[in-house]
This record gives C-alpha cells, structure tokens and sequence, in this order.
C-alpha cells in the first residue's frame, strides 16, 4: 500500500543545517498537498511546513526564514531544508501528504513513521 518514509535525520549542532526528505510509494495517481510537521517529548505535534501542488507554500511562525519546503513530483517526494538551527527545532518530524489513488476516488491524508532531528552543542 501507499508508504512515506523520511530520510536525512541525525544531530546537528546549532547554526547547522539538515536536509530531511520524504519519499511516497505505492499505488499513487497523484500527490496533492505535502506537509512536515514535528512534535518534541510532551508537545503537540505542529505544522513545519506545506506545499500545494501549485507550489504554494506555508510555514509556520518559528521556522519562517529558516526552512524551505520543495517538492518534487516526479519522484513523489517532499523535502525540507533546515537551516540556521537551534536545540528548540529538536523534535521528531513527520511527513505527511494528501494522496490521490485513483482520479475517480477521493484523496486520503498519509503519515510517514517520522525521523528524529536532535540540535545540541
């Protein structure tokens, strides 16, 4: 069935920059809008960053000027570039997508397992 698996996790030290992406598999017709969320020990899981199709993009208030979402369509993957970072970014992130099946059936929200991100000196 349809998958997302995360890649390019690991410790960093502060100011350094990580690359996670985010590979979709599986019976897909098409990927619609592609998100990365995160969520540290105790906390809610919030909204990193998405993407529409259109190549829209929204970012949530902590990470604005820092990371950049992008997507690429024809591997069916989501990336995010994280730059400038800090111990308050550690937390495991999560891709997630809003997949097409099929054309004739309604799209379905998919999550990948998440991958740890640690920032510390």
């Amino acid at each position: 069935q349809v998958q997302l698996v995360e890649s390019g996790g690991g410790s960093v030290q502060p100011g350094g920059s990580l690359r996670l992406s985010c590979a979709a598999s599986g019976s897909i017709f098409r990927c619609h809008t592609m998100n990365w969320y995160r969520q540290a020990p105790g906390n809610q899981r919030d909204l990193v960053a998405a993407i529409t199709r259109d190549g829209a993009t929204n970012y949530g208030d902590s990470v604005k000027g820092r990371f950049t979402i992008s997507r690429d369509d024809a591997k069916k993957s989501v990336f995010l570039q994280m730059n400038s970072l800090s111990p308050e970014d550690t937390a495991v992130y999560y891709c997630s997508a809003v997949i097409e099946i099929h054309p004739l059936r309604p799209p379905a929200n998919y999550w990948g397992q998440g991958i740890q991100v640690t920032v510390s000196s």
